[in-house]
């Protein structure tokens, strides 16, 4: 080391290169002498440690506190309470664990790891009008965390949005209003089906409904595909081509959304109801049009039956849609 050292200038840099830490270097240079009986470092009388005798009372405290189903804490602080001071709570605990016998340690409870299994909710709906579907999402702001929520009422037979409201929090008050709304323009549903968020399971809301005589569904905990109408819903507006993703104000995300609905509800030509709009299907005037299509489509089977391998049909909206229930084509 000292001739590497000369070739290089540096201890450091030659200490670097042999790979050899500073301290080992100084060490092996001026060692400790050797001790002839080494006492181990647990069992040296430090001034700090506690006696043998506190040890052992400490024990007996937490010992009589488990045998009647209290933690360490209670044994620490009761005797606190009594004027004993024996050692640090920290220490208390650390002669917790070293205690051998730990049958009369109390055990807390623990989830399991599977909760019980819950039934797929299952909704089906014939018509419009029956079955509603709603959901919160996040709008994104340019601040960091700072989002708007855009709530959403869906129908699910025709798809229609029937109620909805951009807001800067989410609060089962506003969902109360914003079903008050839409129940008083278009009536109540048979059922109203959501996940399990907080505004959406709320004794407020339920209340609302129940007084309306609707009856609330639920997701099965962390299964997203029980509410497929109002996530799908919220996908169309954040795929749209245009859709801005961040908005500067709340004005603007509730102006944007304003225009989205008008046109997701009369123009979108939604690919889940044979790409019909869903006020078409709300209407009813899905039926005329279906006839239009119809004549088209076999005309031009007419023109060009090369083209085809059977006669084709022309797609119609399902009579019966659900969650959880394969749905029927109109024949």
């Amino acid at each position: 080391m000292t001739e590497l050292t000369g070739l290089l200038g540096s201890q450091r840099r030659a200490l670097a290169m042999a790979g050899v830490a500073r301290s080992t270097w100084q060490y092996r240079q001026s060692p400790r002498s050797p001790v002839p009986d080494p006492v181990h470092q647990a069992d040296r009388a430090y001034e700090s440690r506690i006696a043998a005798g506190d040890r052992d009372r400490i024990e007996e405290l937490i010992k009589l506190a488990w045998a009647r189903g209290e933690s360490v804490d209670f044994a620490y602080a009761t005797a606190w309470d009594r004027g004993v001071m024996l050692a640090s709570r920290r220490t208390w605990w650390r002669i917790a664990a070293q205690i051998e016998d730990q049958v009369l340690r109390p055990r807390a409870p623990r989830r399991k790891g599977k909760s019980q299994r819950r039934d797929a909710p299952t909704v089906i709906a014939t018509a419009p009008g029956q079955v509603w579907s709603w959901d919160i999402t996040d709008v994104y702001s340019p601040w960091k965390g700072r989002v708007y929520k855009a709530y959403t009422i869906i129908d699910i037979f025709s798809r229609e949005i029937v109620g909805y409201r951009v807001e800067d929090w989410e609060s089962d008050r506003l969902a109360v209003e914003m079903f008050a709304t839409a129940i008083a323009a278009r009536g109540a549903p048979r059922i109203v089906h959501a996940d399990n968020g907080a505004a959406m399971t709320s004794t407020r809301l339920r209340d609302l409904l129940a007084g309306h005589g609707v009856e609330t569904m639920y997701n099965r905990p962390y299964v997203s595909n029980d509410n497929p109408f109002s996530e799908s819903a919220f996908k169309t507006m954040k795929y749209r081509p245009g859709y801005p993703r961040i908005f500067e104000t709340l004005q603007d995300a509730r102006e944007y959304i304003d225009d989205y609905v008008v046109w997701y509800n009369t123009e979108h030509k939604h690919s889940g109801i044979a790409l019909f709009s869903p006020s078409e299907i709300a209407d009813g005037v899905w039926e005329e049009k279906w006839t239009i299509r119809d004549r088209a489509l076999q005309d031009y089977y007419e023109q060009h039956p090369e083209r085809f391998r059977c006669r084709p049909v022309t797609p119609s909206p399902a009579d019966t849609v659900g969650i959880n229930h394969r749905a029927r084509k109109i024949a």
